[in-house]
């Protein structure tokens, strides 16, 4: 009888040392040019004018983000570190600023010699998958098998880029279609990419559930050309929205000249692009529900990492601009949420600033692995692993823009801006959440322009930011 005890004892033990060394799995399901807004997660975060810009309790509910959010953790302050797609992407996937990873702007290619987070996964034994829009090797639009996998073992459907809403599905091969023709050809022939990328995502995670596995998702929604496919294209047709106070003539005629420019302003407020925006976000969280689904299905909640995130965001009439490239918030910001139910607690709040340069290191870190990799970002697992169910710190990060017109700083509290073309600006996120404030030589705020300049004067030394080049005439006083 005591063998027999021993013996389960040492059972026991065995299982649970084997449980310790269980890398994690990770599902990362990324979007293209979104507003964080539109997440009803982060509108339960913040205050009720925040949170409702186009009109008071107008939005798109999402619950199955949300359920990410609320069984892990929200991030409130999370930046793209240049916030268009190509710089974003390839900041993510290095933990470099974009001066690092050879994609200094849109239609560059990711350098081959600097070292990805998928590529350390694949060495410690992962499977690795990518599927949907790529944007870091130039290549004609809807292109497959990307020549350059950046440690994407599977990258059979990773694709170049592109918006057009629907593919034509045939034995020759895949055809982009617009919202317009789709309807020429058999419906049974024709799938929207969200749910064709999503589709081909389970079948990943179905093939690759009894290994290691790490599985990324890049929807190309809901970018412009703002099409809902039905039935979401009517989903918010009777809902009331109105365009952001920031667009009316009281805040935007006040705008700084670099909040200017004919490429992003708005010429009118468009609600029905709007409206289908929001149809595109909720047809996304009804696929993240099937993927979350299939994780719960097989058994895979506990030991999944699972983070939704973005790009850059898009602005959407706020401030009268449109898409993205500009320092304010809605353009820069980024949802991330996260769960691990293995380590992170349910329900935590970050109140912390990151970009996604942060994300490779801190991804790595998660899943308990060592690399002699470099990176510019931070490894910051102990934000999400630790008991706190709220975390707030002032940690200072940078962002810049991709063609050298603007770069900044920013914490929870403060964001600084600098530019070819105007004094310094130095919004207080807080007090002035609109943005519409310049208090950088009011003298309440002296010492906090004083910090948010020095730190942002070292950044750019050290990370060798290009709009430090004297031809650019960066103004600082």
């Amino acid at each position: 009888m005591n063998l027999l005890k021993l013996q389960f004892v040492l059972l026991l033990l065995v299982c649970a040392v084997v449980l310790r060394a269980q890398k994690p799995n990770i599902v990362i399901i990324h979007t293209d040019e979104h507003n964080f807004r539109t997440l009803s997660c982060y509108r339960e975060q913040m205050s009720q004018d925040q949170a409702y810009v186009w009109g008071k309790g107008l939005g798109v509910e999402t619950p199955n983000i949300d359920r990410i959010a609320n069984e892990g953790a929200i991030c409130m302050n999370y930046y793209a570190t240049s916030p268009v797609c190509g710089p974003s992407r390839a900041s993510m996937m290095t933990g470099l600023y974009r001066q690092g990873t050879g994609v200094i702007k849109n239609g560059m290619d990711l350098r081959h010699d600097v070292p990805t987070f998928s590529q350390i996964l694949k060495e410690n034994g992962y499977a690795t998958s990518y599927l949907g829009k790529w944007h870091l090797e130039e290549a004609p639009k809807y292109t497959f098998n990307i020549q350059y996998k950046a440690g994407w073992e599977d990258n059979t459907y990773m694709m170049s880029g592109g918006h057009n809403p629907y593919f034509h599905v045939t034995a020759d091969g895949v055809k982009a279609l617009n919202a317009k023709r789709y309807k020429d050809f058999p419906q049974d022939e024709v799938v929207h990419l969200t749910d064709y990328f999503v589709d081909k995502t389970l079948d990943v995670l179905e093939r690759d559930k009894d290994k290691p596995f790490c599985v990324m998702v890049s929807i190309p929604d809901p970018h412009t050309p703002d099409y809902a496919k039905p039935p979401y294209h009517t989903m918010y047709d009777d809902m009331d929205l109105q365009m952001p106070k920031t667009m009316t003539p009281e805040y935007a005629d006040i705008r700084p000249i670099w909040a200017l420019g004919e490429k992003t302003e708005a010429k009118g407020f468009n609600v029905k692009a709007l409206r289908q925006y929001f149809g595109m976000v909720k047809h996304i969280d009804d696929r993240v529900g099937d993927i979350l689904q299939f994780l719960d299905d097989n058994n895979l909640v506990d030991n999944t990492i699972v983070v939704f995130t973005s790009d850059h965001g898009d602005m959407f009439f706020e401030h009268k601009k449109i898409n993205k490239g500009i320092s304010y918030e809605g353009s820069t910001k980024i949802p991330y949420v996260v769960r691990y139910p293995n380590k992170i607690p349910a329900g935590k709040v970050i109140r912390k600033a990151y970009t996604n340069a942060d994300f490779a290191p801190t991804l790595i870190e998660m899943a308990g692995l060592k690399t002699q990799a470099k990176f510019d970002g931070e490894a910051t697992a102990k934000d999400f692993f630790n008991k706190e169910q709220l975390v707030v710190d002032d940690r200072i990060v940078h962002m810049a823009e991709a063609n050298q017109i603007w770069v900044g700083a920013v914490s929870r509290k403060y964001k600084l801006i600098l530019t070819r073309k105007t004094e310094p600006w130095l919004f207080d996120l807080q007090r002035d959440p609109d943005e519409v404030v310049n208090y950088y030589k009011h003298p309440e705020y002296k010492a906090a322009a004083k910090e948010m300049m020095s730190v942002l004067k070292a950044r750019m030394k050290q990370f060798d930011e290009p709009i430090l080049d004297p031809k650019y005439k960066l103004i600082y006083e």
